[in-house]
């Protein structure tokens, strides 16, 4: 395997599976895996919920389908894996974003639960519905692996020439957010604490909120809509480091790097040969996580009462 990996072996069908096939998709895994989580520890910051994540917000289905619409549509061909892919996802994690923000946002401010994450699986549905009408439209068999791709989010397609751009928007991405960890650091302490402190939160939380959808564009793009990565890892950092962004976002980064990695390896072996859709796995995994934590909040909910 050294030899492999240096260059000093005969070429040979192995030597071209481990660095052609699976060194892409292993380090693919790791920028995807912690990007999601990165993004999902800054969204559980910015609206003080426990149960934000790029996928429940429905930032990840806004990301797909407008990479599914493009794939579908034909735009901009010949350049769409480089240039359209990535700011039509961009484009589609952000709006969808905005629309989650503003249909979860009470009147005097701030979130609840239920609202957020009525609001989160409500404009999700919209978009797989809206995903489904455009390959309907569409009426091309071809279509359907590239949608079920983007839907059920795989790795499977992972090559050297596409990881640059993942690799560098999560290294820009994952260096802003650690040096934005004192204003995350104050939203802890409420809306009003850190309006107190000095933060501008509105201002603040519209430049985060471009951040993230941007991060969760680009890795959407070159993923397909992985669930629930953004959801369990930031807990699990969180209890190993605490809340602090500064520790706790870099940790969350590599819990989630390696937590992906090790899902697609179990996606890839459990049904060999067929290769499940990592996606797929960690919705299995993340959504009775999901309702452990929404029980649990309502169980504290209800103490507290």
């Amino acid at each position: 395997m050294i030899q492999i990996l240096t260059g000093n072996a005969d070429p040979s069908p192995f030597r071209t599976i481990v660095l052609d096939v699976r060194l892409p998709r292993v380090i693919l895994g790791a920028a995807v895996g912690a990007g999601l989580a990165v993004v999902g520890t800054t969204l559980q910051a910015l609206v003080r919920n426990p149960l934000a994540d790029p996928f429940l917000l429905g930032v990840s289905s806004g990301a797909s389908a407008a990479a599914v619409s493009v794939i579908v549509l034909g735009l901009g061909a010949g350049m769409a894996t480089t240039v359209t892919i990535p700011t039509a996802s961009f484009a589609g994690a952000f709006l969808a974003l905005l629309v989650v923000y503003a249909l979860a946002r009470e009147p005097g401010g701030g979130f609840t639960t239920t609202r957020l994450i009525l609001a989160g699986v409500a404009v999700s549905y919209v978009l797989a519905a809206l995903t489904s009408l455009i390959l309907v439209v569409s009426a091309r068999a071809d279509h359907l692996k590239e949608v079920l791709y983007w839907t059920l989010g795989g790795l499977g397609s992972a090559r050297w020439d596409m990881l640059a751009l993942p690799l560098t928007v999560l290294a820009v991405g994952t260096a802003l957010l650690i040096a934005l960890a004192r204003p995350l650091d104050l939203l802890l302490v409420g809306e009003e604490g850190a309006t107190v402190l000095g933060l501008d939160t509105a201002r603040f939380r519209a430049g985060v909120f471009v951040l993230t959808s941007l991060v969760t564009g680009v890795l959407v793009a070159h993923s397909g809509a992985i669930g629930f990565v953004g959801l369990m890892v930031p807990h699990a950092a969180r209890m190993l480091v605490g809340a602090a962004h500064r520790v706790l976002l870099p940790v969350a980064a590599l819990m989630g790097a390696v937590f992906l990695v090790v899902a697609d390896l179990a996606a890839r072996t459990v049904a060999a040969p067929q290769d499940i859709p990592v996606g797929v796995l960690t919705a299995l995994t993340g959504g009775p996580f999901f309702l452990w934590l929404l029980r649990r909040g309502r169980a504290r909910e209800g103490a507290q009462a």
